[in-house]
Formats: structure tokens, C-alpha cells, sequence
């Protein structure tokens, strides 16, 4: 009795293993923060590049030789290699897989369709399967979140719950919608804990500079010293419900922590246009309203955004402001070229 009490304690005590796709991405990097802060020791896949891509996450980066304080661990894997998810699952046994990990533009997604289903729809059922076979083998039961996107809303009018018919409008967002019933499927077919989050539009400085969000921070920072003129503006009457990254991966945390798996739609419930964050760009065909209704996430799980939009516009400002003060140093030092814009 003793020692079952023991054993019961030292599981108790043990840190929680969480393993991440899309680690390097922006909610990859908001998400390992988070739960490092929890205690959790974390283990992020990537794909193997020639360059390292690892900028989003260089500040929490621990050597692993620091075994004492490295909790934070990467290994390379590729959502279209059925064969290595299965293999890291099966060593690195977490508690929860966050699938986080898209060829997540829109509009490259018209580029290269085949691509962007293979790894956003398939790749998001390798990792199903690979969870799925492991919790079989071993016994154990891990919990699976799947980052859906308000994308896969599409055409359907505002504001969208969890109850709302999709109608994707981009190759990106079809295969979001695969992903998601991937995951409804799982859940009800194998018992798997698995969440679908449905988030929409989250910022910040992190974004990619090929989303639309940061085009105008950063070109208002070049503006700003000079190092740009002008700026191409496209569709300013598109409407999008923005929200802060870091607010929203804690909601992704928070549907594992539930006793039953279900799916959130994970919103501001608040709308804005383009025209307000000042750029957009036309797809082949458009997305014109997005707002989310939020209420069962925060019903359910107590969650509600601390970031509004007037806040996160100016943090976004305020960051590549700097960057752009930094970068006009280098230019005047004649050390990089600006790369004028017209």
C-alpha cells in the first residue's frame, strides 16, 4: 500500500510533457512560453532547412547538454512523415500534442494546393493516427488539440459559433475543415481527448511579414525613418475580428485541462475592417466577414481576451518602430541595403 501511494504521489509530482508542432511559428512560440511558465517540459518538431528558422523561440532556448533547465527540447519531424511523428510520440510520451504546425497563408495556399492539403489536412491525420496507435500500445491517454482557423467559416455570414455551417473559400481553409472532422471523427470513434480550436484572427509582433497585420506595421515603421514611401493598399472593407496571440494559445491550454474534449470557437468578439488596420490584399476569391462568437470558451472554459484591438495595433507599431530604427542604423552605416520601396 505504501509504495502504490508512493507511485501515486511521484505521478502526481511529475512535470507534464507537452509536445508541439509548429513550435517555431507564432502561437508555437506564445504556446511554449506559456506552458514553460506552467512547469511543463515541452518538445517542439521542425523540419529540417538549411536555414534556421528558430528566431521566434532563440530567447528560451536552453542547450540540452543543460539538462537541469533545458525544458524546452526540438527534434526534427515533418507532418508528412507518418513514420517520425509515431517515432517521437512513442519516445518523447507526452501528455498533450498541440497540432499547430499549417501552410498556414491563404493566399500561397491558391499557389500550392497539393502542399498545403497534404500537410494542414493529411498531415493533421498522420498525427492523429500516430496519436491514436501510441495511446493503443501503451495505455497511457493523451490529450490533442488541432488548431482550426475562422477561415473555414469562409462565406458563411457573422458572427460564427461552433454551431456555424463552414464554406471555405481557399485550398488553407478546406483543408482546416478536413482537419477539424479528422478530429470530430477521432474523438468519436476512438475516444480520443481531442479539441478542435476554432481561432479566429490572432496577432502580433510575431506575425509573419507576409500577413497583412504586419505588411502595414512594418512599412509604417519604414515610413516612419524613411526607408519607405509608400504603401499598396488592396480590399479595405474586409472585415476581421483580431486578437492577440498570447491570449489565445492559453485557451488552447485550457480546453486540455476539461474533463471532456470538445470544440471552441476562440474569439474577440469584436470586428474591424482592413481599412483600420490601413492594408489587405485580394485572393481569387475573398473572405468579407469574420466575427466570432466566443461565448461556450468563455462559458466553458472562463476564457476572455485581455488584449483589445487598439492595444495590440500598438503593440505591433510600437515593435517594428523600433525594428525599422534599428534597421535604419545599419542602412545609414551602409552595412544592408534598404530595399526601397517606391
Amino acid at each position: 500500500m505504501a509504495s502504490e501511494n508512493n507511485e501515486a504521489r511521484s505521478e502526481e509530482m511529475r512535470r507534464k510533457i507537452a509536445l508541439v508542432t509548429g513550435i517555431t511559428g507564432q502561437d508555437g512560440s506564445y504556446l511554449t512560453e506559456f506552458l514553460l511558465e506552467k512547469g511543463y517540459e515541452v518538445h517542439g518538431l521542425i523540419r529540417r532547412s538549411s536555414n534556421f528558422n528558430t528566431q521566434r523561440i532563440n530567447h528560451i532556448y536552453i542547450d540540452p547538454h543543460n539538462a537541469d533547465k533545458a525544458l524546452m527540447k526540438l527534434h526534427y519531424a515533418d507532418l508528412s512523415d507518418a513514420s517520425s511523428l509515431r517515432r517521437w510520440i512513442d519516445v518523447i510520451k507526452p501528455d498533450e500534442v498541440y497540432n499547430l504546425a499549417a501552410q498556414s497563408h491563404v493566399a500561397v495556399s491558391f499557389e500550392i494546393p497539393d502542399y498545403t492539403a497534404d500537410v494542414v489536412a493529411t498531415g493533421a491525420l498522420r498525427l492523429l493516427e500516430a496519436v491514436r496507435s501510441h495511446t493503443v500500445d501503451s495505455g497511457r491517454t493523451v490529450k490533442y488539440y488541432q488548431a482550426g482557423s475562422s477561415e473555414m467559416f469562409g462565406a458563411t455570414p457573422p458572427p460564427q459559433a461552433e454551431t456555424t455551417p463552414f464554406h471555405p473559400r481557399s485550398p488553407y481553409a478546406a483543408s482546416k475543415v478536413a482537419a477539424h472532422w479528422y478530429t470530430v471523427n477521432y474523438r468519436e470513434a476512438y475516444g480520443l481527448f481531442a479539441c478542435n480550436g476554432i481561432l479566429f484572427n490572432h496577432e502580433s509582433p510575431r506575425r509573419g511579414e507576409n500577413f497583412v497585420t504586419r505588411k502595414i506595421t512594418r512599412a509604417l515603421g519604414r515610413i516612419k525613418v524613411g526607408l519607405q514611401r509608400k504603401l499598396f493598399l488592396g480590399n479595405l472593407q474586409a472585415s476581421r475580428d483580431w486578437g492577440f496571440a498570447g491570449d489565445y494559445v492559453e485557451a488552447m491550454w485550457m480546453m486540455l485541462q476539461q474533463d471532456k474534449a470538445d470544440d471552441y470557437v476562440v474569439a474577440t468578439e469584436e470586428s474591424h475592417t482592413v481599412e483600420e488596420f490601413l492594408e489587405r490584399y485580394f485572393r481569387p476569391s475573398e473572405v468579407d466577414n469574420l466575427k466570432g462568437d466566443a461565448s461556450k470558451a468563455k462559458e466553458v472554459l472562463g476564457w476572455k481576451p485581455k488584449v483589445g484591438f487598439e492595444k495590440l495595433v500598438k503593440m505591433m507599431v510600437d515593435e517594428d518602430l523600433a525594428l525599422a530604427k534599428r534597421e535604419k542604423v545599419l542602412v545609414d552605416a551602409g552595412y544592408m541595403d534598404a530595399q526601397q520601396q517606391p
